[in-house]
Order: structure tokens, then C-alpha cells, then sequence
């Protein structure tokens, strides 16, 4: 049986030539069952119970839990991501998402190429204490999304409606090139 050489997992972390041999593939039917024996040490090889240093772990120091403030910092450059319903008629490709609490001048969309970005802000009328908040679940701020459109459009006739806090934007689709056939004449 021909033995290959494979380096250990433990070798390849630690940088060593730790290997094991390992064998072809064999048919289950033809492994057969051996006893393997322990194997004494020497004098020299054994290990006393006594030599084993046991190091204590130190503590590993807890996170400071910080103020409320300077942990929503992180959270002024975040942009919420709008959720989308993205469809295609006979002739358009429909967009629609929900968007309430959103006035028609805070919403912002811009095509480019295949590419259609909407980007918005929800913004809070009232200045309520985080203390005096029994569930905090909506979003607040800054969201966009963009996607990109899977067929040709007419970016020069896109409509965008806003009615009962729903984003509708109708883009078409463009014209399709029409194919002709053409005859071929003999001389």
C-alpha cells in the first residue's frame, strides 16, 4: 500500500514538519481490524505528576460599560436601508416601499445608467428622553437604497408617486429595437 504525506493541521499553524501518513483510498471490505498495544516510556520519557506547572489565569479586564451618548455615536454616520417591492410589467418596472412619516421634498431619487438610488430622511417631531421610552423600534434618520434595474429602461420618463406613506416609482421600459427580416436576392 503506498503512503502519502500530509501535513498535520497541528503543523500547519505552528510552522512545523509535524506530518502523518496517510493511506490510498481502500475499499471498506478490505480494512481489517488490528490491535495496536500500548507503548511503554522509558525512565527518561515518562512525565512526573509533580513537574506539571500549573500557571493560575489571570482576569481578564471587563469593558467599562460607557454613557448612552457615546455609544450612539457610531450611529450618526449609519444610513438605514429602505425595503423595496421591485416588479416588472408589460411596460414598466414598478418600485414601491413603504415610507411613512417621509414628505415628498425629503426624498431624493437619481438614475444612472441601470441604477436607480433612493435616499431620504425620516425625521422625529418630538424630543423624547431615551428614559422615558418603553419600546424605541422605529427608524429614525437617513436611509437609502439602490438597485440595479435587470432590463433597458427610458430613464427620461420615470413618474415617482408618494400617496398613504407608499413610495411608487413607475420607470419604463425602453423601446425595443424592432427586428426585420430581410430577403436575400439572387442575381
Amino acid at each position: 500500500m503506498a503512503k502519502k504525506e500530509k501535513t498535520s493541521f497541528f503543523g500547519k499553524i505552528m510552522g512545523g514538519n509535524v506530518t502523518e501518513e496517510m493511506p490510498e483510498k481502500v475499499a471498506v471490505s478490505h480494512i481489517q481490524e488490528t490491535e495496536y498495544e500500548e507503548e511503554e516510556l522509558s525512565p527518561e520519557e515518562e512525565v512526573d505528576e509533580q513537574e506539571i506547572a500549573v500557571m493560575p489565569l489571570e482576569p481578564v479586564p471587563q469593558k467599562q460599560e460607557q454613557p448612552a451618548q457615546q455609544n450612539d455615536e457610531w450611529m450618526s454616520d449609519y444610513e438605514g436601508q429602505l425595503n423595496i417591492d421591485m416588479y416588472q410589467t408589460k411596460d414598466n418596472v414598478i418600485i414601491k416601499s413603504t415610507i411613512a412619516g417621509v414628505r415628498p421634498e425629503d426624498i431624493d431619487i437619481t438614475v444612472a445608467n441601470d441604477m436607480v438610488t433612493v435616499k431620504g430622511a425620516r425625521k422625529k417631531e418630538e424630543n423624547v428622553s431615551e428614559d422615558d421610552y418603553f419600546y424605541q423600534e422605529c427608524y429614525w434618520g437617513g436611509f437609502s437604497r439602490s438597485v440595479i434595474v435587470p432590463v433597458d429602461i427610458d430613464s427620461e420618463h420615470i413618474e415617482a408617486d408618494l400617496k398613504d406613506g407608499i413610495l411608487t416609482i413607475i420607470i419604463p421600459k425602453a423601446a425595443k429595437a424592432k427586428t426585420k427580416k430581410v430577403k436575400v436576392k439572387g442575381l
